[in-house]
């Protein structure tokens, strides 16, 4: 097994970066990255602290972010299980990479910068969604702003309509693994109706 250990063993295995993977990078959320991100409903936010790293899904049925100028990001942080691994890290290392989709295109939008966990009244209550509120605000401070190419999407076929979801264990059986004795039909069976009312 031959193991690169160097950056410049990696470059020359490599070779030079392609121009434009270069000058497509700009430092603020220019017009069209703006519009961009504001029609993605879904996002991966990366965080990394002293026990690693963590990835987590964020969703909205409107755009999952909202832009509050050229270099702010605001991400609310609706209801979920209150493990808040992303929130420790952020308040531990600020530093965030966030991938934004939106359904059939074959780019993704990638932001890195530096995050901060907001808990101010006001800004809480001007989220308001169906008189519930974001517990917190993830603000991002943009560093760079670049779109990755589709050849992930293409090679994927991520957008092509397939349902693989019966190729995978369901929710209800991973928590089965863990816990004998689950339920596991019971849970996957009645989950969408209890998440509704917990969506926000």
């Amino acid at each position: 097994m031959t193991k690169i250990t160097t950056i410049e063993e990696l470059e020359t295995h490599y070779g030079a970066a392609v121009p434009r993977s270069l000058t497509k990078v700009a430092d603020h959320l220019t017009p069209a990255y703006a519009r961009w991100i504001m029609a993605s409903r879904f996002m991966v936010l990366s965080t990394v602290g002293p026990e690693g790293t963590d990835a987590s899904p964020r969703g909205d049925d409107g755009s999952v972010v909202r832009i509050d100028g050229p270099s702010r990001i605001l991400l609310p942080d609706w209801m979920g299980n209150n493990r808040i691994d992303s929130l420790r890290n952020i308040v531990r290392d600020p530093r965030v990479s966030v991938m934004f989709m939106v359904p059939g295109s074959g780019n993704v939008v990638r932001v890195n910068g530096q995050g901060a966990v907001l808990a101010d009244a006001d800004l809480l209550a001007s989220f308001e969604k169906a008189g519930k509120q974001p517990r917190t605000v993830i603000e991002i401070t943009v560093d760079e702003v670049y779109f990755q190419c589709a050849k992930a999407l293409i090679r994927s076929e991520l957008w092509a309509g397939r349902d693989d979801s019966a190729m995978v264990p369901t929710a209800g059986e991973l928590i089965q693994e863990a816990e004998a004795g689950f339920d596991a039909k019971g849970y996957d069976d009645g989950y969408a109706e209890y998440a509704r009312p917990r969506l926000w």
